[in-house]
């Protein structure tokens, strides 16, 4: 049972002439490397893709992908099938899910769903030690920089490098947690003060002010139950799939700052991951970190630094990250041109290895050559693209694909209940 779309393309007439070029009828068929079935490609033939393989052959730089395509045109269903197929490979999916659609494929999986909403049950904690003091105080930053929504000052750079160090000191063996964190910087201690060589405690608490009235939101105010204690014990974080369901939130206007939270610790997880994994003389499990809608947020800064220190650990963590995004000119909108967010979103653009281009409208073509370097031929195939079919750029290559999937894959990702419809529309070949 495969669903609707045959990927077959109008036939191509010529003379007999020219026909005799095309001698002996052979197309290319792939890059030559395993990987997990995504369709079938222009020529009928079928068509694999495994990042990590394709690095090694040295197709890509990067495992990272970046995947455009309009509602309705499937492409929630390929990100969904391929994290499915990918299980069979043992590699493992961390979904950041803002719009709750990810339950089903969870469900077949035996996924850990992480569902975070005010005043919840479960909490995640940002600021764990997991992934050492360095990144550690990484993750902190990039969680008061969402709260702020700018750059901090150095003043407030520095006064969250002596408040950590005094929290961990205080914590003993117990860990740290954003509400110690707030309490520091609202009461600063003695070696704080000195360690940042202000005139007083009370020049401190004022330099550091915004900063904790930023963090206290997430401890105290409306986004608080969620990233404000230690992590809730007997989540299974060695799961097939992790789900970090922030639907409950999508629509408020501080999801940047709760993407930045969970990503941050998923990051410390990875990364204490890797080391347990060195220490241990094996290779850490393979990575699939996939962020739909991420361009809702990418014009935070918070959120833009956090998608630029995964894609840069991305071959040390062995993860593939893939954002998603209706079109390039939603990416476009982050923050005024030549800003720090504008230019970290284009370099995350330059640094996805794959594109994956489903259906894109026409006001896209300059957008598409420019920023992607689309020939002509190829940006206008993109104006005329069937459901289910994608142009996928992988390295310095372009192939038109016709994704494909079993009924039993297109219940896992059907999503238009909400609009009326009843089960998936499903075709025989």
């Amino acid at each position: 049972m495969i669903l609707a779309g045959r990927g077959t393309r109008p036939a191509h007439s010529a003379t007999t002439a020219h026909l005799q070029a095309a001698y002996p009828f052979c197309a290319p068929g792939g890059f030559g490397a395993p990987g997990v079935y995504i369709g079938t490609d222009a020529a009928g033939g079928a068509w694999a893709y495994d990042p990590w393989e394709l690095y090694q052959a040295k197709v890509i730089r990067s495992p990272n992908m970046l995947v455009l395509g309009g509602i309705g045109y499937a492409k929630s269903s390929f990100l969904k099938t391929y994290l499915y197929r990918q299980r069979a490979f043992a590699r493992q999916g961390w979904v950041i899910d803002v719009k709750g659609e990810y339950g089903p494929l969870g469900a077949a999986l035996g996924a850990a769903v992480i569902s975070l909403y005010p005043g919840g049950e479960l909490r995640l904690n940002p600021i764990e030690r997991r992934g050492g003091p360095e990144t550690q105080l990484s993750l902190l930053r990039s969680v008061a920089i969402a709260t702020l929504k700018r750059d901090l000052q150095p003043e407030e750079d520095a006064g969250l490098r002596v408040a950590l160090e005094f929290v961990n000191g205080a914590c003993g063996q117990s860990e740290p947690t954003l509400p110690l964190v707030v309490d520091a910087l609202f009461h600063p201690r003695e070696e704080m003060v000195d360690g940042v060589f202000a005139a007083s405690a009370e020049d401190f608490r004022e330099a550091n002010r915004d900063c904790a009235l930023g963090l206290q939101r997430l401890c105290e105010g409306d986004l608080r139950g969620m990233f404000d204690g230690p992590t809730t014990a007997g989540i299974d974080l060695d799961a097939p799939l992790v789900i970090l369901d922030l639907s409950a939130v999508q629509d408020s206007g501080a999801l940047g700052i709760l993407m930045t939270c969970a990503a941050s610790w998923q990051q410390s997880v990875l990364l204490e991951r890797k080391r347990a994994a060195q220490r241990e003389g094996h290779q850490s499990p393979k990575v699939i970190s996939v962020v739909e809608e991420v361009w809702k947020v990418a014009d935070q800064i918070g959120v833009a630094e956090w998608l630029q220190s995964n894609f840069k650990l991305c071959r040390a963590l062995g993860i593939q990250n893939i954002l998603s995004a209706h079109k390039l000119s939603d990416f476009g909108a982050s923050g005024s041109a030549g800003s720090r967010e504008a230019r970290i979103v284009e370099g995350l653009i330059a640094d996805a290895g794959t594109k994956v281009i489903y259906l894109q409208p026409p006001d896209q073509r300059a957008n598409l050559r420019s920023e992607l370097g689309l020939s002509e031929t190829e940006t206008e195939l993109t104006m005329s693209l069937r459901l289910g079919e994608a142009l996928w750029v992988v390295g310095d290559s372009a192939e038109l694909v016709q994704h494909r999937m079993s009924s039993h894959e297109a219940e896992l990702t059907f999503t238009d209940e909400q609009m009326g419809v009843i089960g998936a529309a499903v075709k025989t070949p």
